[in-house]
């Protein structure tokens, strides 16, 4: 429901929007933008959606091998005194806990390829026990803010832009960011216990939180002290000898249940294939959403509004700067990538406003594309309280990040 509502905000506000630049400053233009827009953001979404197929079939091709052999129960088993706890409502030992527990690892070692199989896999589990198939559930809703927050332990990817654009030291923004996307899991975290009712302070969720303030130190840590060529291969190499692990122990588990492994594997990439084509007209209303919103100027005006309103304060306004990414982070990853970009190449990969642009994309993950492809793969239609809560954690993390930008490079 919250995203049939957004969803005709984009359109209504960028009628508005277009509507004014046409009758007041004769931009003959903006139109034709606008239509363009829908074209090719419709295109996109077919061709990621397209992209995905292959990925898809992958990954969960691998987790039917690891669902036969057991290895997803073990996962499941592993942890059950926090998932009991935060998701009440998940029977014990279901398998959904160890695709929820493969998708929030991929997430937080950075391996976006990985982590979106898990999670539609996840979905579908959740989906087999949900007691109203058209409405998220409260296990569906906490999944969905803890991958909207965006817990990231290892930000190669701003790291390497920032390399790209000539930072002289792309890696100065890593602690920034390791404080930031914390804060964003850990406000999403608490709100969602406190809405649905769970005790926050109970022994596996205290345990959960401060062992994640424990691991997010040690790594501050160990990469602080590391120069950028090293950070990139070390935490690159760890991902993938991880992932690769996990596909092992799934393969071996199976051999020794006698599976057939190879059965296994087609029966899941066949599910991969049906769930790629799910998608497509979800992902593709999202992000037409989007573009319209973008090409009408909206964002523009809303940033010079935004800019004129803090000026009046009397409150510095350079972390005006980076809003186009933190305000497009939550719709479109490559669209917040894009105006990251374009910022460090405006104002300097080292500049304020630069190092910021990057604490922010790294601080959060794209929650209305994240809400759109995983309700849309369980033709989920109402998705409750998810849309506000998981901007709140985004919210959280965008404040945080301003604050350590200040914070650490003035």
């Amino acid at each position: 429901m919250v995203l049939n509502y957004i969803w005709i905000a984009f359109f209504l506000i960028a009628f508005a929007v277009a509507l004014v630049k046409l009758l007041f400053f004769g931009d003959m233009q903006v139109f034709t933008d606008i239509m363009n827009s829908t074209y090719d953001t419709a295109r996109t979404g077919f061709e990621i959606s397209l992209g995905l197929t292959g990925v898809l079939s992958l990954w969960l091709g691998v987790m039917k091998i690891g669902e036969r052999g057991g290895m997803v129960e073990l996962f499941s088993r592993a942890v059950a005194p926090l998932f009991s706890r935060l998701f009440p409502d998940i029977p014990r030992n279901h398998p959904a806990s160890g695709s929820m527990l493969m998708n929030i690892s991929a997430n937080m070692l950075g391996l976006d390829n990985a982590a979106t199989p898990f999670g539609l896999k996840a979905m579908q589990q959740l989906q087999e026990i949900n007691p109203r198939k058209e409405q998220a559930s409260n296990p569906m809703i906490m999944f969905m803010v803890l991958n909207a927050s965006g817990l990231t332990l290892i930000p190669v990817t701003v790291m390497v832009y920032r390399a790209q654009m000539g930072a002289a030291n792309p890696a100065d923004v890593f602690i920034p960011i390791m404080i930031a996307t914390f804060a964003a899991t850990l406000v999403g975290v608490i709100a969602v216990c406190m809405r649905q009712g769970i005790n926050i302070f109970q022994r596996a969720i205290m345990g959960f939180l401060l062992g994640m303030c424990g691991i997010i130190t040690a790594i501050t840590l160990l990469f602080r002290s590391m120069p950028q060529e090293q950070i990139n291969i070390v935490s690159s190499l760890a991902a993938n000898v991880i992932l690769f692990s996990i596909i092992c122990l799934f393969i071996l588990k199976a051999l020794r249940k006698k599976i057939n492994i190879f059965e296994a594997f087609i029966d899941g990439a066949k599910d991969g294939f049906k769930t790629a084509v799910t998608i497509i007209p979800y992902l593709i209303a999202i992000l037409v959403g989007i573009g319209v919103f973008r090409a009408s100027g909206a964002m523009d005006f809303l940033m010079e509004g935004l800019r004129s309103l803090v000026a009046m304060t009397g409150i510095d306004t350079r972390w005006v700067d980076g809003m186009p990414t933190a305000l497009m982070k939550p719709l479109s990853g490559s669209g917040a990538r894009g105006m990251m970009i374009d910022t460090m190449k405006n104002l300097g990969a080292d500049s304020f406003a630069g190092r910021l642009t990057g604490v922010l994309q790294g601080a959060t993950d794209t929650t209305f594309y994240i809400v759109a492809v995983y309700y849309g793969a369980v033709n989920i239609k109402n998705s409750r309280y998810t849309v506000p809560y998981a901007l709140l954690a985004d919210f959280a993390g965008i404040v945080t990040a301003i604050f350590t930008a200040y914070l650490f490079f003035g």
